[in-house]
């Protein structure tokens, strides 16, 4: 948990190291990450959004190439979520029961992520590229639920072109202002408060929801 903390508030400096010791090989990296966080439904904490403004921060600095980042981050995000698609077709939400597969993979997330789901439909899938956690377990719960792939598909192909686009681009034209670059732990807490702001809206509104009713 330590490590994934410093992993979080200094994914810059990781970046930097990554670059001067892998070259090219950081590209196939970065596929790597977005595609285990998208894709894995175990694997929900990895911080896809700091990730992407941090690594299109460096592209201005001849680091890494902004067209390539694009290409194979919006590869890897749309990949993933096909894979995470299939895994809950052929597994259902009856996974968390697994001895193996329950310890790994949260009842309360998937939960969130199904009512969310329900709530909101196809464009879920969209919608979800943007919250940390839920956007791990959206496609799990649609594959689930047999939501017609041809829909899903598009869904999925939108929202990875959005989310990589909108999170390069603040990262290509913001990440090096100097008040951004010298404050650049304070940022990406703040992109991680972001991000989950509309989860914890869908919540608070469910909440108050269920109360009404109750009442």
């Amino acid at each position: 948990m330590t490590y994934l903390l410093d992993l979080m508030l200094h994914i810059d400096q990781y970046l930097v190291n990554l670059v001067k010791d892998y070259g090219v090989l950081t590209y196939a990296i970065l596929f790597l990450m977005i595609f285990i966080e998208t894709g894995l439904v175990v694997m929900p904490f990895l911080p896809g959004d700091s990730l992407l403004f941090a690594a299109a921060a460096l592209a201005p600095q001849g680091a890494l190439n902004i067209v390539l980042l694009f290409i194979i981050c919006t590869l890897a995000a749309v990949i993933g979520d096909t894979v995470n698609y299939q895994i809950g077709k052929y597994a259902g939400l009856g996974i968390t029961k697994s001895r193996n597969a329950g310890r790994f993979i949260k009842g309360e997330h998937l939960e969130k992520a199904t009512r969310f789901f329900n709530a909101y439909g196809g464009k879920t899938i969209i919608m979800a590229r943007f919250m940390p956690f839920i956007r791990t377990f959206i496609p799990f719960v649609a594959g689930a639920s047999h939501m017609q792939y041809r829909y899903f598909l598009t869904y999925n192909i939108i929202g990875a072109l959005l989310w990589v686009s909108i999170c390069l681009g603040l990262g290509y034209f913001f990440g090096n202002i100097p008040v951004v670059k010298n404050n650049f732990e304070i940022v990406l807490i703040v992109i991680v408060l972001i991000s989950v702001l509309p989860a914890v809206i869908s919540g608070i509104s469910a909440w108050l929801g269920s109360r009404k009713q109750s009442e």
